[in-house]
């Protein structure tokens, strides 16, 4: 089945362009929460050269990350493509993702930090820890610093 095209990025030049993006590992398999899994996201998320990690957390099943392309056309699927297969090469996995990326383009009325705190509390809506700061799987900035 064919996939619709991309909508071009029709924010103002001045505004960043920021998405934010959800990779499940198929039939949501609990594979992610452990130090192998992590240590490859965070190792793509660095290394990258095209894009950004904002900031990121790594669920068991799932991940949800803040991403900004150095080329603000560049699609997304650029990104969860390289993420997914550096992370399968690198644990050497025996599952899968999920096909496809579910993004969405940050608009001027939705704001990093709103999605950093809402990502920051998923593992204790999960109730995988009490407080966020207890989660040990997450990439990047504190909301202040967004």
């Amino acid at each position: 089945m064919a996939r619709p095209p991309r909508i071009p990025v029709w924010l103002a030049w001045d505004q960043p362009v920021i998405y934010f993006v959800t990779l499940c590992v198929e039939r949501r398999q609990r594979v992610l929460d452990n130090a192998p899994a992590f240590h490859a996201i965070a190792t793509f998320a660095r290394a990258s050269t095209t894009w950004q990690t904002v900031a990121a957390v790594v669920m068991p099943d799932h991940m949800h990350a803040l991403i900004a392309p150095k080329n603000r056309e560049a699609p997304v699927v650029q990104y969860s493509a390289g993420l997914k297969r550096h992370v399968r090469r690198v644990v050497q996995a025996p599952w899968k993702w999920q096909e496809g990326v579910f993004d969405r383009l940050l608009r001027r009325e939705e704001s990093a930090a709103e999605k950093w705190l809402y990502m920051r509390e998923n593992p204790v809506r999960a109730g995988l820890v009490e407080r966020w700061e207890a989660w040990p799987y997450f990439i990047g900035y504190a909301p202040e610093e967004l």
